[in-house]
């Protein structure tokens, strides 16, 4: 055989091999997270629950979703086991502390200069005020159709009408 035939096939193989051993990897991650579970651990489940760890058996854990609310759930429903900062941020609202800049709502806080009151507003509306160039109503058009003629100059009965 030729190499040329066989490179799509070796190309595949390889993606497949390459797909294959990532998704190995995300399994042992999740796995060895599941194993740091100890009691009063802070969760969230592949539904978007959270809780805290009270018990750990073989294939199961029992999760305190409210003060005296357990309920028993598999290993492989836990998505993430959570830091306390950021389960007590999320569950409990205490807010961490930022060191981050605040980031505003909009961009108009950025814009507002010291001097506010010195520049005039920029009016974008419609004014009612008579332009220089528009014709006033006092003077005759040039162009205005008179009387019953259209302003195109053609007639209903003739070629080109609308």
């Amino acid at each position: 055989m030729n190499l040329v035939t066989l490179l799509p096939f070796i190309v595949l193989i390889g993606a497949m091999f390459l797909m294959t051993r990532s998704a190995k990897k995300k399994q042992q991650a999740a796995a060895q997270m599941r194993d740091h579970m100890t009691p009063g651990t802070g969760v969230r489940t592949i539904g978007g629950m959270y809780a805290t760890v009270k018990e750990i058996g073989d294939d199961t854990v029992t999760l305190e979703v409210a003060p005296g609310v357990h309920a028993i759930f598999a290993k492989n429903a836990i998505g993430a086991v959570l830091d306390d900062e950021e389960y007590n941020r999320i569950v409990h609202g205490q807010a961490a502390a930022i060191d981050t800049p605040v980031v505003p709502d909009d961009a108009s806080s950025l814009t507002q200069s010291e001097t506010e009151g010195d520049a005039p507003k920029l009016d974008m509306g419609k004014k009612d005020a008579p332009q220089a160039d528009a014709p006033q109503a006092d003077e005759p058009q040039a162009d205005a159709p008179k009387g019953d003629e259209p302003k195109d100059g053609k007639a209903d009965g003739e070629a080109g009408a609308k």
